[in-house]
């Protein structure tokens, strides 16, 4: 009995060991971009919003942000599946559902594609939830489908591609997933080059649900991560993708956003927005 407590309190005591360490080391190499103050902002940069993976966590919580942004006129929620958000906002006039079945063909919604500024790319599994070559065909096929039919849709700008690839993305990394959501940022970010397109890959820590669908468990992990930079509620990610969208002039094609960066640009939109 003396053994089994003497092993419980290891467990917790490497535990917050872990937890401190990930923290340290969040907070002393995250963040390298600052937005710049005066950057001019475009305030229609965000008309049209199609937000996919509508259904899914991450997914939810950027609709939920761009059904209360009110730069945001029109929104497309690009799913197989609904959602009670998705109905919700389908019922108030808010949403406009685009049931989707084929993830690498979007000819079908030229018409759609050619009104979007602005894409949240929140469609994603878990590595562990599927094998390698699935989830090349889910992290890499689908999104590159999706922005060259949208690129033969329309090419004028303002247009944002925001692509949640996630920490630890990494195209030179040692793990699949890494090194296909890393090859993904940089072929998208290709396509773009020389059109209105910008690409973003936004490599985020914890992403915590909105607070209508977060539990207590989801509290806990987002309060032990905050002090290290490694957590971002999904309206803030969101914000930082409007705001981001918004400075057409600011950041380039293809750059990357890691976690504190995602918190900084959230905080401008968040402070822009307040009266």
């Amino acid at each position: 009995m003396i053994l089994f407590k003497r092993l419980i309190l290891l467990v917790i005591a490497l535990l917050v060991l872990a937890i401190v360490v990930f923290n340290l080391w969040g907070f002393l190499t995250l963040g390298t971009l600052e937005p710049e103050q005066g950057e001019p902002y475009d305030p229609l940069a965000n008309k049209v919003v199609l937000v996919s993976g509508a259904n899914g966590s991450v997914g939810d919580g950027l609709l939920k942000a761009a059904m209360d942004a009110p730069e945001v006129e029109k929104i497309y929620a690009l799913t197989r599946r609904t959602s009670p958000r998705i109905d919700a906002g389908v019922d108030s006039g808010r949403i406009t559902l685009l049931m989707h079945d084929d993830f690498t063909d979007y000819s079908a919604l030229a018409e759609q594609l050619a009104e979007v500024n602005t894409v949240l790319w929140g469609l994603g599994t878990s590595s562990l939830n599927v094998d390698d070559e699935t989830f090349t065909w889910i992290h890499v096929d689908f999104p590159v489908a999706f922005v060259k039919e949208w690129l033969a849709a329309r090419t004028d700008g303002p247009m944002a591609f925001h692509y949640v690839t996630g920490m630890g993305t990494d195209a030179d990394g040692d793990a699949h997933w890494a090194r296909e959501k890393g090859r993904a940022e940089i072929e998208v970010a290709e396509l773009a080059e020389g059109t209105g397109l910008r690409t973003f890959g936004y490599r985020s820590g914890y992403i915590k649900p909105p607070a209508d669908v977060a539990n207590m468990a989801m509290d806990i992990v987002a309060a032990l991560l905050r002090p290290g930079g490694l957590v971002i509620d999904s309206q803030d990610l969101a914000g930082a993708m409007f705001e981001i969208s918004a400075r057409t002039e600011e950041l380039p094609n293809g750059t990357l956003i890691d976690n504190v960066d995602s918190i900084r640009y959230g905080d401008a939109y968040r402070n822009r927005k307040s009266p």
